[in-house]
């Protein structure tokens, strides 16, 4: 879903439809999760509102994650040194660029995925209900730097 606003308003349904409130503070989480580009952290969220929010707490960010991952709005991505980024914009499972020097995330598009998911099921007769693929690597900017 390429427009934010669009993606702003499905999540506001999903909510009312589970007859949760939308607060001025879910509202501006909802926001930033359909517009972001990086795949922010709880704690990027947090400091993106608190100029807006002052009495808002970590925690509030934490429980409406929570809530919009348990709807199905958010993807999480986790890591091995227990930090999480989160996706609003895709909730969907796709693929991610991950350079290892910035944190940059990128959603490459794959067409070849749909084929990947059907030769993984047939290879080892699973049925695939969901996926991660990630590839770690040196962004553009980043190889500059060493250069």
């Amino acid at each position: 879903m390429a427009d934010p606003e669009k993606r702003v308003q499905s999540i506001i349904q999903k909510l009312k439809a589970k007859a949760h409130k939308i607060t001025p503070q879910r509202l501006a989480i909802a926001k930033i999760l359909a517009v972001s580009e990086g795949h922010p952290s709880v704690e990027a969220i947090y400091e993106q509102l608190r100029g807006d929010f002052p009495t808002m707490s970590l925690a509030t960010v934490y429980r409406n994650i929570v809530l919009l991952k348990s709807l199905g709005e958010v993807l999480e991505l986790g890591f091995p040194d227990g930090s999480n980024r989160y996706d609003g914009k895709r909730p969907v499972p796709h693929p991610h660029v991950i350079c290892i020097q910035c944190g940059k995330i990128v959603d490459p598009v794959l067409d070849s995925l749909d084929e990947m998911k059907k030769e993984v099921a047939g290879e080892t007769q699973f049925t695939i209900l969901t996926h991660r693929l990630d590839f770690f690597g040196i962004c553009r900017p980043c190889q500059a730097l060493k250069k």
